[in-house]
């Protein structure tokens, strides 16, 4: 078989260019701007990369402005949030753009990883990305690895940042420095030097949060009642969710108080935050700013958070949720298997009435009850009784309650809290001082613990006796003001004054929170 011959046809030596600058297109360049933080001096780089952007790509004739895209305010370790990066990514995909122009790495993203993923992204589209400062061109040959070795540099000088600001947060913590976003907190505001001060018109939306709250209603009747009424949220929002509730009814800042590093991030690329459930120290600071709940108020309401999870566990296990949906629920018990009664619309033969049945007799609990039904009027007219009973007795109801009082005081063992506070002080200063020195302080740390607790169960125990003196004085005065007996049923004055209602086959057993019983006959 005869060798194939080749020819080379070598190429003709152009003189000039042959495609005339009014055909020649413009390279559509772009170019992304970013600041780190929203501060007054950023905000100022920010203005100002724009413009010389703007400037520096109109200047070059061979080139035509594809945009500004900028994200102000926001961090580079991680590009989910910044919505003019990817704005630009897709414009680019879209084959809108030919190249993009940034000041530095750093700029276009502190994440290897990302950085890297988009750079060839863009290069699989033909798209360089200029790098200012670095004067590196991703289409370059030695681009990848320039870009490799300085996205990896700015990736460590933002973990550096991340645990400088870190550090420098735990010592405004150990300072008692408290920063609140005020602009989502209901019930406080900023005064000229940044301190928390109080909301007056807010507060009055907070103290009702509390008052309707100890006065039973569930979170869901309080939202429902605020927006029945046009109150808006911290945030501004016409909606409240039971939730928004539940935060601000165990939110300490509204005694004064602050507890800091609630959360911490994990990751500083993912910028992940976790609840802080002993990982990392906490700070509590006390009497930061001036209170709108008193703190006894406070802690009654975390008492009652706590009894509302669980109202009533029955002899087979099945436990009760807490209901406000009528002032009885949950008060009504009988007599004979100690469950709880429930409200029923009963239809006797056309006969239709609102009475209430033991649990027992309704479902099956693993319990043979025979508790009588009994009709709600008839609960309402016994419940009037109880209390005119005590009206028309009153120096002797007095008496039994003068004596609930001094039992009270009598039983109280609970220690003063100074002493701990005192001791506590001493051990935070020493925790702190072998901190910073990195000594080992588990045994001050685990005794600062224990305080911690003892002190907890002193506050609880204090709350709980002036609970009872309030409900005892309560009481007391109720009587005192009361001329003659009352007539007309107040259901808010049985969520006030009682305590549970026992049924039997002959009476009823009526129990005030004060601690006195008063049976009545029906």
């Amino acid at each position: 078989m005869a060798q194939s011959k080749v020819m080379v046809i070598p190429a003709r030596r152009q003189i000039g260019n042959t495609i005339k600058s009014s055909e020649k297109p413009k390279l559509r360049v772009a170019a992304y701007c970013r600041v780190s933080t929203d501060s007054d001096e950023q905000a100022t780089s920010y203005d100002a990369q724009i413009e010389h952007y703007t400037e520096y790509i109109s200047k070059n004739p061979e080139w035509q402005l594809a945009g500004i895209f900028a994200d102000d305010g926001i961090s580079g370790t991680n590009t989910k949030k910044r919505t003019e990066f990817n704005r630009m990514i897709d414009e680019c995909m879209a084959g809108n753009i030919d190249m993009i122009i940034t000041k530095s790495i750093s700029r276009f993203a502190r994440n290897t990883l990302d950085c890297l993923k988009f750079i060839r992204q863009l290069k699989d589209k033909n798209i360089p990305v200029y790098f200012e400062k670095e004067s590196i061109n991703t289409m370059d040959a030695k681009g990848e690895v320039l870009l490799t070795i300085m996205a990896s540099l700015a990736q460590q000088e933002s973990q550096s940042m991340s645990q400088n600001i870190k550090l420098g947060l735990q010592y405004r913590y150990q300072q008692g420095h408290v920063q609140v976003n005020h602009n989502h907190f209901l019930g406080y505001t900023k005064d000229a030097d940044g301190k928390l001060i109080i909301d007056p018109e807010q507060a009055e939306t907070v103290k009702r949060i509390y008052r309707e709250y100890m006065e039973g209603y569930s979170m869901d009747k309080i939202a429902a009642g605020l927006m029945a009424d046009g109150i808006l949220t911290g945030a501004g929002k016409t909606k409240w969710w039971t939730s928004t509730i539940n935060k601000i009814l165990r939110n300490e800042k509204y005694i004064g108080d602050a507890l800091l590093q609630k959360t911490y991030t994990t990751d500083f690329l993912s910028k992940t935050r976790i609840k802080n459930n002993g990982t990392v120290p906490q700070y509590y600071v006390e009497g930061n700013h001036d209170a709108i709940i008193p703190k006894e108020i406070f802690m009654q309401v975390q008492e009652e958070l706590v009894r509302r999870r669980v109202i009533h566990t029955s002899a087979n296990g099945c436990k009760r949720s807490y209901s406000s949906n009528h002032c009885f629920s949950q008060l009504i018990f009988c007599g004979e298997c100690k469950e709880m009664f429930r409200r029923i619309h009963w239809n006797n033969r056309g006969c239709k009435s609102i009475v209430w049945r033991c649990e027992s007799r309704l479902q099956n609990t693993g319990i043979a009850c025979r508790a009588r039904t009994v009709n709600e009027e008839l609960l309402q007219d016994i419940i009037l009784k109880a209390i005119n009973e005590m009206i028309l007795d009153k120096s002797g109801y007095m008496k039994m309650l003068q004596e609930n009082i001094a039992t009270v005081i009598r039983n109280d063992a609970s220690a003063s809290t100074d002493d701990i506070d005192a001791k506590l002080l001493e051990l935070q200063k020493e925790l702190l001082q072998k901190a910073n020195n990195r000594d080992d302080y588990d045994s001050i740390a685990e005794e600062i613990f224990q305080l911690r607790e003892l002190k907890s169960k002193s506050e609880t125990d204090s709350v709980i006796r002036d609970e009872k003196l309030a409900r005892i004085t309560e009481l007391c005065d109720f009587l005192k003001e009361q001329p003659s007996g009352i007539t007309d049923f107040d259901e808010s004055l049985v969520r006030r004054l009682l305590q549970k209602i026992m049924v039997f086959d002959d009476h009823f057993t009526v129990e005030f929170k004060s601690g006195v019983s008063v049976d009545i006959k029906g």
